[in-house]
């Protein structure tokens, strides 16, 4: 059997990256031959095969556009099927790499160059064939532009035409997501979103983030300006506070989506912004069908981060209805969530990133001294609604005490 390594195995190994999973193409078998040998078919869309470890073994194949979106193609997996074209099918230059079983590289579109000069640039023309391309290029480059790697300016010129073209608009909510959820995971999620609007294509995706660039901000808090700009800054700021947490991620990525709806004669100001960005958090969300709990820290984020930013100036009864509100009391680890992306919020901003943030750390401890309150210490001999009431009673005097703020 001839088999080769390919892809971000060979990809990550040559950049110098912890290696993941490990994926083979295999050339000159068929389904059967694959069986016979002792491996278990699982691919639904074209043949891969499961090892005895678990490596996906998929057989060489080329692929045929036959119809629009990223499903529509024909895919031929014949014995027949080299190596090279297998490889010239793919995405970038930098995933078209394999290496054979003596360690020996084949690399017939460049990658290897392409590596060393730090260039995300698409195989071939068949590229605009795959609208999900697009999206996986801004992903890569939250992922590597960390390291030094741009998108090369044919690569965005091609990706311009093809979000120009509408065919975007075929990818389903749950591919979308995927990408987002992965590229807010990653180093520098702001790359994605830099890269998708320099395409032109994140006006389709996530038409409710690409309404924030060019809003301006008050240049006194918020020295970049522009809105697109610190929301940015705030993604990778949460990716350096929580890093690989999707979740914090997209609470970051969503905070502002209010200010995108200020009117023009209220520019720079941007009053009850907060409030107003419930309605296309709720849209976005809909639309891609984001998780629950991805939804829920988005939307507390949202609606309390201008409050978490003045924690000093809140009253105890103030904090404790702000935790009551997140669902605090029943999910405590929501609270740690939401100082951390409202403490990125701060940071984010251009010239403020070291600034501290001890509103984040008051916000946990009165949490932490509400739920010490115990429902036999306050509220013995009572019952219905008294005992609620003795047990927010406590718990704001809790806060009040380990706050030093008024009741």
């Amino acid at each position: 059997m001839r088999r080769y390594l390919v892809g971000g195995a060979v990809r990550d190994r040559l950049l110098g990256l912890p290696a993941g999973d490990r994926d083979w193409v295999v050339v000159g078998e068929t389904q059967a031959s694959m069986e016979a040998a002792g491996f278990r078919a699982v691919g639904r869309d074209f043949p891969v095969f499961l090892d005895r470890d678990g490596e996906e073994h998929a057989l060489a194949r080329t692929e045929r556009k036959s119809g629009r979106g990223y499903r529509g193609f024909v895919v031929d997996a014949d014995p027949s099927v080299t190596l090279e074209e297998d490889l010239q099918r793919r995405d970038f230059t930098i995933n078209a790499i394999a290496q054979d079983e003596a360690g020996d590289i084949i690399d017939p579109c460049g990658g290897v160059r392409d590596i060393q000069a730090r260039v995300l640039r698409h195989v071939g023309p068949a590229f605009a064939e795959d609208p999900l391309r697009v999206l996986r290029a801004a992903r890569f480059m939250a992922r590597f532009a960390a390291i030094g790697f741009t998108v090369a300016p044919e690569t965005m010129a091609l990706m311009r035409e093809m979000a120009a073209s509408g065919e975007l608009s075929t990818l389903t909510p749950e591919r979308v997501w995927q990408e987002l959820r992965r590229a807010l995971a990653s180093a520098a999620p702001s790359a994605f979103l830099r890269t998708l609007h320099e395409a032109g294509a994140l006006g389709v995706v996530l038409p409710e983030v690409e309404a924030l660039y060019g809003v301006p901000q008050r240049a006194e808090f918020h020295p970049e300006v522009d809105t697109g700009v610190h929301v940015e800054l705030v993604c990778d700021m949460a990716a350096k506070l929580a890093p690989g947490d999707d979740l914090i991620g997209f609470a970051a990525l969503t905070h502002d989506l209010g200010k995108a709806l200020t009117p023009a004669h209220v520019l720079p100001k941007h009053l009850g912004h907060e409030h107003a960005g419930l309605a296309p958090l709720r849209a976005l969300c809909d639309r891609l069908k984001v998780p629950t709990e991805h939804r829920q820290l988005a939307e507390a984020v949202c609606r309390e981060h201008l409050n978490v930013h003045r924690f000093d100036e809140l009253r105890a009864s103030t904090v404790f209805e702000l935790l009551a509100r997140c669902d605090g009391f029943r999910k405590p680890a929501r609270i740690a969530q939401l100082a951390i992306a409202c403490e990125a919020d701060k940071r984010g901003r251009a010239g403020r990133e070291d600034e501290p943030y001890p509103q984040g750390r008051a916000l946990c401890a009165a949490l932490d001294a509400a739920m010490a309150v115990r429902a036999d210490d306050v509220a013995r001999g009572l019952s219905g609604p008294e005992v609620g009431e003795a047990i927010r009673r406590a718990r704001i005097a809790a806060i009040a005490q380990a706050t030093g703020k008024k009741p």
